[in-house]
């Protein structure tokens, strides 16, 4: 299991094939890659993405070792930016490693449900009108319900 929380730009593909050469004994691999995008219909200028460094990874770590004990993984990926993000920057990525796809499939969507709505992160929209942190929405805390 890896849980990394940076400012840099991560390779997808790099990260992707190195996740899926570490372990040739998994018969499923479920990538996820979330980008900033512009919901404010061209004026997003950029999105500030705040967390609190250690408290952060520990809750990463922690649900990521939940999704562990759930599903039949192999291994886990969270990867996730923080600092100024512009619209079609990568955010976060998931990756699970399964013997079988079902599992590699739920505790993937597990972990994107999680951090969409309990992750430690804040985040700021900043457009040409100014700038406001973006709401919690129901949806994504009713996506949790689920599990």
């Amino acid at each position: 299991m890896r849980v990394v929380v940076q400012q840099e730009p991560f390779d997808l593909g790099a990260e992707a094939n190195a996740f899926a050469a570490a372990d040739t004994g998994m018969g499923a691999i479920v990538t996820f890659t979330g980008v900033v995008r512009d919901l404010a219909r061209g004026d997003l200028d950029v999105m500030e993405i705040e967390h609190y460094p250690g408290m952060t990874e520990k809750a990463l770590t922690k649900i990521a070792t939940e999704a562990q004990e759930r599903w039949s993984l192999g291994d886990v990926l969270v990867i996730h930016r923080y600092g100024r993000l512009a619209p079609g920057d990568r955010i976060m990525m998931v990756a699970t490693a399964a013997p079988h796809r079902k599992d590699a499939f739920e505790a993937a969507e597990y972990l994107m449900d999680y951090l969409k709505s309990r992750a430690p992160f804040w985040k700021k929209e900043i457009t040409g009108a100014g700038a406001g942190w973006v709401a919690a929405k129901d949806e994504d805390e009713d996506a949790l319900t689920r599990w």
